[in-house]
């Protein structure tokens, strides 16, 4: 069975009406991303990250799956799938793909802010004086700017294997992630599927589909199932 690897952005969620940070403003949700999604920014100000993404917590519980993240998961009738997000939502899951590497975090998920490997999950709000089992502040579980990315080891590894690779949604101005294309073999198969396709440099067997996330896993998938 051929395995394909995913690399998917903000692109794909934006059509569950979840914004992208890359707002033509610049502004996430009316807020520079210094304030909210840095390290240095929870030093500063932990109520107003905290209540940044209890209001994240809330939009994503409120999006729903759309046909892109649904074909995705329709890939799984005839391929190996891995899906490695740059996004914080659930909606891959919720569509149905089984195997997925989330390379900034998790929405619906916290941590110790002194211990990364102390997680647990959360639906509700997290509040200043919430603690975690260590006696610590808790916070999302989330990768912010600056900070490093724990998966992205594994998800290069991954990006080494793939038969065919799709790119979608994603405008590779995120680094690492934005490097994982550079894993790819040669050989294998490259879709790239955007509504402004990124630069990709001189890269072989790669289709480009300058199409929204879900007209363009619809001619993905005609050419693939």
């Amino acid at each position: 069975m051929k395995h394909i690897v995913v690399l998917t952005g903000a692109g794909i969620s934006a059509e569950s009406g979840l914004k992208t940070f890359r707002d033509s403003d610049g502004l996430w949700m009316g807020h520079n991303i210094e304030d909210v999604a840095t390290p240095r920014a929870y030093q500063r100000n932990p109520q107003l990250v905290l209540d940044f993404y209890n209001m994240r917590r809330k939009d994503v519980e409120a999006a729903n799956p759309n046909a892109a993240h649904y074909g995705l998961a329709k890939l799984e009738e005839k391929y190996q799938v891995t899906i490695v997000t740059q996004n914080i939502d659930d909606l891959h899951e919720r569509a149905g793909s089984t195997n997925i590497i989330h390379l900034h975090g998790e929405i619906f998920k916290m941590r110790s802010d002194t211990n990364e490997n102390l997680i647990t999950e959360i639906r509700g709000d997290i509040n200043l004086g919430d603690k975690a089992s260590d006696g610590a502040q808790l916070r999302p579980h989330i990768v912010w700017f600056e900070e490093p990315v724990p998966m992205i080891e594994d998800a290069a590894l991954l990006m080494g294997i793939a038969d065919i690779f799709i790119l979608i949604g994603t405008s590779l101005q995120v680094y690492p992630a934005a490097g994982l294309l550079h894993y790819v073999p040669e050989n294998a198969i490259k879709f790239v599927i955007d509504k402004k396709i990124p630069q990709t440099g001189n890269i072989k067997n790669l289709k480009l589909i300058e199409q929204t996330a879900t007209e363009g896993i619809e001619i993905l998938l005609k050419e693939l199932l």
